[in-house]
């Protein structure tokens, strides 16, 4: 019935270099803090919600997976199902897993696949022509979401459109083109910037996949078949998803489909896949320039201008067409038409063995964050938040001790069979090898500052003997 609910399928896999430094493997793009209203996953869940669509399914690494739950939750969401990949095999297998997953239900189940790192502005207007898609999506065809480009973007696939209105015949996929072909398809039109968004009913996603990858649809289904229920995961079997070809669904089924029809949105769109589009969503100022969190701009024109570190004040003066980002372990600075080399500068901290390249400052937990202040030979100092109700486990370590020190709230500390609740200014020694846990059992955010002293300070000398998070 035209009445039936759509289901969002958000892809949340991947780890979005090109927004280096701000986003890192640990804590991707669509997680961070780029936007002033939240993260970009949060934006794609309210965009797709309300009446008319179900609770979504996301499909998301094993590490990302109670930061997707907080996330959703902080803007009053939740998930009808988390699909945990144990590997990575690009976007391909990740749709195709919830499509399986919604056909073994309802095969007429209307999903509409999105990756949740791009910036929608209008999210009714969006809404409207995914409406628009509505009836020949149940009909049976794929639909594939295409922007009406508003420059020679080389940056981005083209869809090449047949005649029609609504949603309409789709000629051809265009690869990344070059700049003279992207301004020949500009000036011809006719053409859309591939969006990676696409409509159809669970049953004729996973008959495509059946069709022209036979090979990937029996591994994904074995992968399903053998998955198993991890707390509110559900953890796709590692050994069959393994196996699956790595493709992209373009490359996978949409080329090669025959029911297929492009649908065109009108309105404004950004994968913020470069610093350059950051400053172009955040609309530069008269003289060009756009200046984010502490930071100024003197005589600049046509620069970005972004500090992310607390208490770190970023001026430029004098700067022309430049993208400069602080953060407080980790600058860039590069000029605004080479952002796309920020790979580059990656795989170089990589090779000297950084763990900037990866690592974002603030690690996020299911129980909360910590962040490194102090680390040097034999002890380092970090910030630790533990949310309301949350606790870390009952752990051990062999080869440090921890001093802790409450700077805000009320912590309940274990040390062997000692428990106390420990308030703002008052501290707790853990000896080497103590059996112990912190736990915020308050309705308000607790605050602490660790010290450790030992020999070795990783994050893998932690025995663990109770987790309510089911780690090992």
């Amino acid at each position: 019935p035209m009445n039936r609910v759509i289901t969002p399928v958000l892809l949340c896999g991947g780890s979005g270099t090109r927004l280096w430094h701000t986003s890192r493997a640990s804590f991707p793009k669509q997680f961070a803090p780029l936007l002033d209203s939240g993260s970009l996953f949060q934006g794609s869940a309210e965009r797709l919600s309300g009446p008319g669509y179900a609770p979504p399914v996301i499909v998301t690494g094993d590490a990302f997976r109670f930061l997707v739950l907080e996330q959703l939750a902080a803007v009053g969401q939740q998930a009808s199902a988390v699909l945990i990949e144990p590997c990575a095999r690009n976007t391909g297998p990740a749709i195709l897993a919830a499509a399986l997953h919604l056909a073994a239900e309802d095969p007429k189940a209307l999903m509409l696949v999105a990756p949740s790192d791009h910036v929608i502005p209008d999210a009714a207007g969006f809404r409207a022509a995914v409406e628009a898609a509505r009836e020949e999506a149940l009909a049976g065809t794929l639909i594939t979401f295409g922007i009406r480009p508003t420059r020679p973007e080389t940056g981005y696939g083209y869809l090449e459109l047949g005649e029609g209105a609504g949603p309409v015949p789709l000629r051809s996929f265009v690869e990344k083109p070059e700049a003279a072909r992207a301004e020949e398809m500009l000036r011809a039109g006719g053409y859309l910037w591939n969006a990676g968004i696409f409509l159809a009913t669970a049953g004729a996603m996973a008959e495509a996949f059946r069709e022209h990858q036979p090979e990937m649809h029996a591994r994904v289904q074995e992968a399903l078949a053998a998955a198993g229920r991890d707390l509110q995961f559900l953890r796709l079997g590692e050994e069959a998803f393994a196996q699956a070809p790595s493709l992209s669904i373009d490359y996978a089924v949409m080329e090669k489909a025959s029911r297929l029809a492009a649908m065109p949105y009108e309105g404004a769109w950004s994968d913020l896949g470069s610093w350059d589009a950051v400053w172009q969503e955040f609309g530069p100022d008269a003289e060009g320039n756009v200046t984010q969190g502490a930071a100024t701009a003197i005589d600049c024109e046509g620069t970005l201008l972004r500090s992310e570190a607390p208490g770190l004040e970023l001026v430029g003066i004098g700067l022309r067409d430049l993208v400069a980002v602080a953060m407080p372990d980790a600058v860039l600075i590069a000029p605004r038409s080479e952002a796309q080399r920020v790979k580059e500068g990656v795989e170089a901290l990589k090779a000297k063995g950084k763990h900037q390249a990866d690592t974002y400052p603030v690690a996020h937990r299911p129980w909360g964050t910590y962040e490194s202040l102090v680390l040097a030979e034999g002890y380092q100092v970090k910030r630790i938040v533990v949310n309301p109700g949350q606790a870390l486990s009952l752990q051990s370590h062999e080869k440090r001790s921890e001093h802790w020190i409450i700077v805000q709230g009320t912590a309940r500390v274990t040390v062997d069979d000692t428990v106390r609740d420990l308030s703002a200014n008052e501290s707790a020694y853990i000896p080497i090898g103590a059996k112990h846990r912190l736990e915020n059992a308050t309705e308000a955010p607790m605050v602490m500052i660790e010290v450790q002293t030992g020999s070795y300070l990783g994050e893998d000398d932690i025995q663990r003997y109770q987790d309510r998070y089911s780690r090992s």
